[in-house]
């Protein structure tokens, strides 16, 4: 079994204590461009766009929000009469919390996107027994949004009834609100994929080729 070195406790301290000077500047880092994110300029968007709720009612861009002023959308691999499952966005969608007090407590809403009508949107809850909401959205609001049938997540602002899209990101952009990846990233053998600057003979597999549906396991 390939392994770390083994050291005595005084050095693991001073090999950890050097570490944690470097993840400090990390922190600060996001810090900083958190505080640039925050001041993206925005778009606004057309609110004629019509969504089908889960209770197969029509509803508004601004319903959305659900009285909310911020509104985090992720944009879920699934169009219309798709036979297949993402199992990227399934085991992301697997890794966010269901309850949203705390979320709403900033006056901010999360919600589940996706191309494909709500019966076939039904399957996927039933069979994962996921509670997010999740509306079903047209071409159109994928159009103006710039997105195509990959993944995605965007954010939206509300004022009154004007909405602007003030952030978007993809790939791996979502990488830090995935709880499992985050805890893999402190564990010796990280997430074990090729890309990562591991050790020699450290167990690595092909990026996201280990992922699966979690049934499927």
């Amino acid at each position: 079994m390939n392994r770390p070195e083994v050291v005595t406790p005084q050095q693991w301290q001073a090999a950890r204590e050097e570490l944690l000077v470097k993840e400090k500047e990390l922190t600060h880092a996001l810090d900083a461009l958190a505080a640039e994110r925050c001041r993206l300029p925005m778009v606004q968007l057309s609110t004629d766009h019509r969504f089908v709720a889960p209770d197969r009612t029509e509803v508004s861009l601004t319903d959305l929000f659900d009285g909310r002023r911020q509104l985090v959308i992720y944009h879920f691999m699934q169009s219309p009469d798709q036979d297949w499952v993402c199992a990227g966005c399934a085991s992301f969608t697997d890794n966010l919390a269901g309850d949203q007090t705390h979320l709403n407590q900033r006056d901010t809403r999360f919600i589940l996107m996706a191309r494909a009508p709500q019966d076939e949107l039904d399957v996927l809850l039933k069979r994962f027994g996921w509670t997010h909401p999740w509306y079903t959205a047209g071409q159109g609001f994928y159009d103006e949004m710039g997105l195509d049938d990959l993944f995605a997540l965007t954010v939206l602002l509300r004022d009154g009834d004007e909405v602007f899209r003030t952030y978007a990101t993809t790939r791996r952009g979502v990488d830090r609100l995935r709880t499992d990846f985050n805890l893999l990233d402190l564990t010796p053998y990280g997430r074990q994929e090729q890309w990562e600057d591991s050790p020699e003979g450290w167990p690595q597999t092909e990026t996201m080729a280990w992922i699966q549906l979690r049934d499927e396991y």
